[in-house]
């Protein structure tokens, strides 16, 4: 059984990621995804790169635990996390989620549960470059509103 997370400083290919993750399982009728790319701008303000550093292996355990939490609320079969770290540039793939079920409800549903969660909850550390320099990025109210309507408050709140 293929590892659900993976961090990696290097792109990597959507295809090949749900392969891993599908590993001929017949049961598999719903195969949700998310990817989230880097964008030019963000709060008003032009963006030439982004850079995200983690803490090897608690990065990883954090992201297991929030699996096992997406496996205990919704009928799924299997889920895989994805996650670059390193200079990244406009354009450029950060995370994909993707959650595998017998029907499409659950894989959307767990897929954003996931997304939410590790929006503001994963340990990793984002400094974007901009025309008025570098600044740290933190989690945005309106993120952990989306973590909030799971039960879950956020723990940066």
């Amino acid at each position: 059984m293929a590892a659900r997370v993976l961090i990696c400083s290097e792109d990597f290919n959507l295809s090949q990621e749900i392969e891993i993750l599908r590993a001929n399982d017949k049961r598999i009728g719903a195969i949700c995804t998310f990817t989230g790319t880097v964008r030019d701008r963000n709060d008003g303000l032009n963006v030439s790169s982004l850079e995200l550093e983690h803490y090897p292996g608690m990065t990883e355990k954090a992201i297991e635990a929030m699996i096992d939490e997406a496996m205990a609320r919704f009928d799924i079969f299997g889920a895989r996390v994805v996650h670059r770290v390193g200079l990244l540039q406009p354009l450029d793939q950060v995370v994909m989620v993707a959650v595998t079920s017998a029907h499409r409800g659950e894989s959307f549903k767990a897929c954003e549960f996931l997304m939410d969660y590790l929006k503001t909850q994963a340990p990793f550390w984002k400094k974007e470059q901009t025309p008025e320099g570098a600044r740290w990025v933190d989690a945005r109210v309106s993120d952990d509103a989306a973590l909030a309507k799971w039960g879950i408050q956020a723990s940066n709140a």
